[in-house]
């Protein structure tokens, strides 16, 4: 292992390599080296024509993170699961100045492991029937990009995609320690991620590791249960300055992220937006009604998407649910505790373990979600959802193709319309929209399929909540089977959809409860039930 600084380590990277770059959303990015290859290529014009994978790519929706890279020539192409973080280079991916494939998030994390065992990619169901499968775009984001990446496989009469691996030039990395021989500690950070398998993808490509530390310290302060990499895996290690080595974009150390609390910062009672309040509260509600219905002893895993599902852990903390057998999972690896938001999405408070990114996708892509909740852009009539990209932005896939396959039980969370959509809710007028969004989410047809009911391998008739209706998605059409209160099918509902809509003939109200703001408990759901 060598000690290097940031500049000299990005002098090491040549023109046309590929990196990856460690990090999940607003936590563990290297900061230090993605500043230091930035300032190399406005100082020097090189290295140039980079390509990037990432799973989960780190931003701060401004110019951390990978914005730090979009410069025109610096990239050439890149390979990404989760893209919302990173606006700027989705503003060059848009302009077709560089090639770009959006991957699902696991299927990333699983290729690393391929490469770094020498397997030609990575075979998997995982994005049948997607806007990933090669015959329905294979996940390409613009005109310019028409490389073929991905292969259709038969296997004893089974399709199968094939995600082919490729050569890792360079891995920039990040951890808390590391000793003289480079072996890195993380008890600081908010995950394990992919590091383990990045670092390990590039040394079997010839390539080189390189990671940002907090501090070199003596071998005697390295607790060898607590090496996540071995030095065996390192080439380099920079010591960065403390500025550039936050633990999440929005705190610089939150020692909750990192390890169990006896107690935990209280919650916050209500989302500013009533419209997802709405939601996430009965969303929560469906939580325990499901784990009521179950009445089993084993825990129940929950797995909860970015945006307005987000707010569901606030109601399980407040419900003081985990103590009660439920236990949420976020894709970076973290096993209980409560997913943080804002610009510390990625971590989790009061965590009960940490998986690396791949090892959780495995139990993920095996069945092993009870229920997701997971949010939705656009859902078209056939009952396929976009979370991709809508308008100008692309956000990405993420990991929601691997949980949406594979859950045993689907919930999609969102408002009913979007950009503006404002509403209002009083005891005696009930439900009112106040100002209808702009832009239509129920709609013809969508326009990259990262959901198709017919490719999920387990939750047959998902269940799609909004602020004024709750739908059963059946086969070519949907089923309201709830109405708020005080809401007018034939004026808030069906002028907003371009989707068959079928009343439940067992159609009930909305429960009042989810509407206040008062805590909703296993006893107030069963006296509503």
């Amino acid at each position: 292992m060598n000690i290097a600084t940031a500049d000299q380590v990005a002098g090491l990277i040549r023109d046309g390599w590929v990196l990856t770059i460690g990090g999940f959303g607003h936590c563990g990015a290297p900061e230090a080296l993605i500043c230091a290859l930035e300032r190399r290529f406005i100082n020097h014009g090189s290295p140039m024509s980079l390509s990037v994978i990432f799973s989960s790519g780190v931003g701060d929706q401004e110019k951390r993170g990978l914005n730090r890279l979009a410069h025109k020539g610096l990239i050439s192409n890149l390979i990404g699961g989760f893209w919302a973080l990173a606006p700027r280079i989705g503003e060059m991916v848009r302009r077709n100045e560089i090639e770009a494939y959006n991957w699902p998030q696991g299927v990333i994390s699983h290729l690393y492991r391929a490469i770094a065992g020498g397997l030609p990619g990575v075979i998997t169901t995982v994005g049948l029937s997607t806007f990933v499968e090669p015959r329905l775009g294979g996940g390409r984001l613009n005109s310019i990009s028409n490389r073929k990446l991905i292969d259709v496989l038969d296997i004893n009469g089974k399709e199968y995609l094939l995600y082919k691996a490729m050569p890792i030039h360079c891995a920039l990395l990040r951890g808390t320690k590391s000793d003289a021989a480079g072996n890195i500690t993380m008890e600081k950070e908010a995950g394990k991620y992919d590091v383990l398998a990045q670092a390990q993808a590039a040394k079997k490509s010839g390539g080189i590791v390189i990671f940002q530390v907090e501090r070199i310290v003596d071998d005697s302060e390295v607790d060898s249960r607590l090496v996540v990499i071995p030095g065996i895996f390192v080439d380099f290690v920079v010591v960065s300055e403390s500025a550039q080595h936050w633990q999440t974009y929005g705190e610089f150390f939150n020692v909750a992220y990192c390890c169990r609390q006896s107690e935990i910062k209280g919650f916050k009672a209500e989302l500013e937006n009533k419209a997802k309040n709405i939601i996430v509260r009965r969303a929560f509600f469906e939580l325990l009604m499901y784990a009521e219905s179950l009445k089993r002893s084993t825990p129940l895993v929950i797995n909860l998407g970015i945006g307005v599902p987000e707010g569901i852990a606030q109601e399980v903390r407040r419900g003081k649910c985990e103590s009660n057998g439920v236990v949420l999972t976020v894709e970076s690896g973290a096993i209980g505790g409560y997913p943080a938001g804002g610009r510390s999405f990625g971590a989790t408070e009061s965590p009960q373990a940490f998986l690396n990114q791949a090892q959780l996708f495995d139990f993920y892509n095996g069945g092993g979600i009870d229920i997701a909740f997971l949010g939705f852009g656009k859902i078209d009539r056939q009952g396929r959802v976009d979370v991709c990209g809508f308008g100008e932005r692309i956000n990405g896939v993420g990991g929601f193709i691997n949980i949406s396959k594979a859950a045993q039980n689907l919930v999609f969370c969102g408002t009913f319309t979007a950009s503006g959509l404002k509403v209002s809710y009083d005891d005696d007028r009930g439900f009112e929209v106040v100002r209808e969004g702009r832009a239509r989410k129920f709609v013809t047809a969508v326009s990259h399929v990262c959901y198709d009911p017919g490719g999920a391998v387990r939750c047959r008739t998902p269940l799609l909540i909004t602020e004024r209706a709750v739908f059963k998605i059946r086969k070519c059409y949907f089923e309201m089977i709830e109405l708020a209160p005080g809401c007018i099918f034939s004026r808030d509902i069906m002028p907003y959809m371009d989707v068959p809509v079928v009343v439940s003939r067992t159609l009930r109200v909305m429960p009042e409860i989810v509407f206040g703001p008062g805590p909703i408990t296993r006893s107030s759901v069963m006296n509503v039930v």
